[in-house]
Parts: C-alpha cells; structure tokens; sequence
C-alpha cells in the first residue's frame, strides 16, 4: 500500500492548464490546500493575470476546474521546507498529462520545471515559454509565487514576477 499524498490532485480532462508546483509547503500540508502558505501570492496571480475571473484562495482550490485549471506537485508524500534532494516524481507527472491532456504545464518555480527538464535530457530552463513538450502540453516555467521568492531586482529580466503570470494568461486567454 502507498503512502497517501500530502495533497490530493486537481486534475481532469480538457484542462487548459495544470500547475504543478515543487512539493507542498509546510503551511499547505497543514491546511490541507495549495499555495497556503502566508505570502504565497498564486491565488492573487491566478485572479491578477487574468488566468481566473474571479478573486480564489486556498479553500477553493477544489474549484479550480470550473476555470480549466489543475493543480498537482512534482512531491505527493512529503512537503516541503527549505531542503533540496526532494524526490522529484517526474515520471507520474507525465503519466498523468499522458491521461488528461491538458494544454498546457505550467511549473510554479523554476526547480519544478528544471527537475522536468533533466529529466527528459534538457538544459535548465529560463522563465516563459518552453521549446520543449510534456507529453504533447505546451510548457511554461513561472516565477514561484512564495513569499520567500520576492524582492529581486528582476525575474529574468521583468520587473515583477506577475508579468510572467501574465504572459502565460494571454497564452491561456
């Protein structure tokens, strides 16, 4: 018998997006719903970027779907402090974009989607658009919504990290 996940996933069919994260923050698994974390800003991404109409907080992460959105982590059975050597589960995440066929994969950090990356064989990725497919989704690497990923003079090159949110929302639009 497995281990059950620290967070259940939000998937299904015809989904324009899954964000897969790294692994469940502490503060998360606590609570028992993504991105929950104080100064976590994805909730207020989502709504600010346009990728959702309406304003969501963690509680309503079950209702994710309703907007074409889904939610799982590259980590289903431990969650996440500030330790690296997390064991990466890229092989189920593929099998599941296999099973769901979202459009896209959007990584919420750029360590979710460099274990992505290694992988299948490729370079570390930049934030943005991907040259390279998940199981036939487009992918998109974004800029972490945690609070501790806030303050830099710039996010590859933008000024804030929402402008990356914001890109993928047009993408999605």
């Amino acid at each position: 018998m497995g281990v059950a996940p620290v967070l259940p996933d939000i998937l299904g069919p015809g989904l324009r997006a899954v964000f897969c994260g790294t692994a469940p923050g502490l503060a998360s698994a606590a609570r028992g719903h993504y991105y929950a974390g104080p100064g976590n800003r994805f909730w207020a991404f989502l709504r600010d970027a346009g990728i959702v109409p309406v304003p969501l907080e963690p509680g309503d992460d079950a209702r994710v779907g309703e907007f074409g959105i889904g939610l799982t982590d590259l980590v289903k059975t431990m969650a996440q402090s500030h330790d690296r050597g997390l064991p990466y589960d890229v092989p189920a995440l593929a099998a599941k974009v296999a099973v769901h066929r979202p459009a896209w994969v959007a990584f919420t950090s750029k360590e979710a989607g460099g274990a992505c990356a290694r992988w299948l064989g490729r370079a570390r990725p930049a934030l943005g658009v991907q040259e390279w497919r998940l199981e036939g989704a487009r992918v998109f690497v974004l800029p972490s919504p945690s609070g501790r990923n806030q303050g830099r003079a710039s996010y590859d090159g933008r000024a804030t990290r929402l402008e990356w949110w914001a890109e993928l929302g047009s993408l999605l639009a």
